[in-house]
Formats: C-alpha cells, structure tokens, sequence
C-alpha cells in the first residue's frame, strides 16, 4: 500500500544533506523574472481596458477578463485535481 505525500509516520525520513541549496542571487532572479512576468501581463490586460471606447465597455471588457481568466484556473484546477 503507498503512502500519500506528508503522511505519517514517516518510515523513510528525507536525507536533507542532499538537497540542493539555493543561493540569495538565484532566488532574487527567479522572484525578479516572476515579478517581470506578472506586470507583462497586467500590462497587457491593462492596454486592452484602456482600448475601450467608454467607461461602459472598460466594465464589461474587465467583466470577460475575470471571466476568462476564472475559466482558466477552473479548468487547471480540476487537471490538477485528476491528476493528484
């Protein structure tokens, strides 16, 4: 029978010598290049809002964004969740 991930009592504890360690420049370039990706693309739905003709339009057009983007993490979550 397998165990689940954090289950107890562990039988075979993990040998913490062999992680890798991660140095304060590595994780400043990956929080720097997750920060980057992020403002792309607030940056990008932010350009689309300010396309809109009206203050009407710019509601309607953040409205399909939260759609869409609620869609996506629905669709990511339940592939995680069959998938875990």
């Amino acid at each position: 029978m397998s165990k689940r991930p954090g289950q107890w009592p562990v039988t075979e504890p993990a040998d913490l010598d062999t992680v890798e360690q991660v140095t304060a420049d590595e994780l400043y370039v990956q929080r720097a290049a997750e920060t980057a990706l992020h403002e792309m693309v607030m940056d990008s739905i932010k350009h689309d809002l300010r396309q809109q003709p009206s203050s009407p339009c710019v509601q309607s057009a953040a409205r399909a964004w939260c759609a869409r983007i609620t869609a996506a993490a629905d669709d990511i979550a339940q592939a995680k969740r069959s998938t875990g």
